[in-house]
């Protein structure tokens, strides 16, 4: 377990220079419990904040950490219909802050999201001041097209697991358990974003943690 520590160490601060190379701030932090603290230094208490759905912003805390310190959040999950859900979801694409995980990030730096409606990408694309993408060092990958597969066929598949319950999926993947390179009207691939690049620089940061975290 040790080896494993140290060897996400090194691979994180070397991931972290090149990041930096294409204008995103980066930061490491040893464990979820560091990265509550930075997220909650880079947020602006004063400003609105949002996020995308995201199983490792669940695991780390943030959203409970900011609604019981009276942030100004933008929360879909209090709305009280399905009307007033979708428009929760819409104004949290304009927070000043927007908070979300990565499907997969390559060594080079680059970032790869896949999603189904396309809000969460909406986001990192432009609207909110700040982007913090969080992701633990299980995420990343050695090249764009392993980070396209690791997306497809890891986090899309577990992903409408997670979902089916809440939305009326008829993806192949729910039962196959792996992409069929479906055509679905359900399909949770419909949007998949390669970000290269931190327009304007410094928009987007991302902090890496070393712990298994999300799929």
């Amino acid at each position: 377990m040790q080896n494993i520590v140290k060897r996400n160490e090194l691979a994180a601060q070397k991931l972290i220079k090149e990041l930096e190379k294409r204008h995103f701030n980066a930061f490491y932090a040893e464990n979820r419990h560091e990265a509550l603290k930075k997220i909650a230094e880079l947020i602006d208490k004063n400003q609105t904040v949002s996020w995308g759905g995201s199983v490792t912003l669940d695991e780390i805390g943030i959203k409970e950490f900011l609604e019981n310190n009276s942030y100004k959040t933008i929360n879909r999950d209090k709305a009280k219909s399905k009307e007033e859900k979708e428009e929760l979801i819409l104004k949290s694409i304009f927070a000043y802050t927007f908070l979300m995980s990565s499907n997969a990030i390559t060594k080079d730096g680059e970032l790869v999201n896949i999603d189904g409606q396309g809000n969460r990408l909406a986001a990192l694309c432009y609207g909110p001041k700040k982007v913090i993408v969080v992701a633990g060092m299980n995420k990343v990958v050695s090249s764009l097209d392993e980070a396209v597969k690791r997306a497809r066929n890891h986090a899309a598949p577990i992903n409408v697991q997670r979902v089916s319950n809440i939305y009326d999926m008829k993806t192949p993947c729910l039962n196959e358990g792996f992409c069929c390179d479906c055509k679905s009207e359900t399909s949770i691939c419909a949007q998949i974003l390669t970000t290269r690049i931190s327009r304007p620089k410094g928009r987007i940061n991302v902090i890496l943690i070393n712990e298994n975290l999300g799929y």
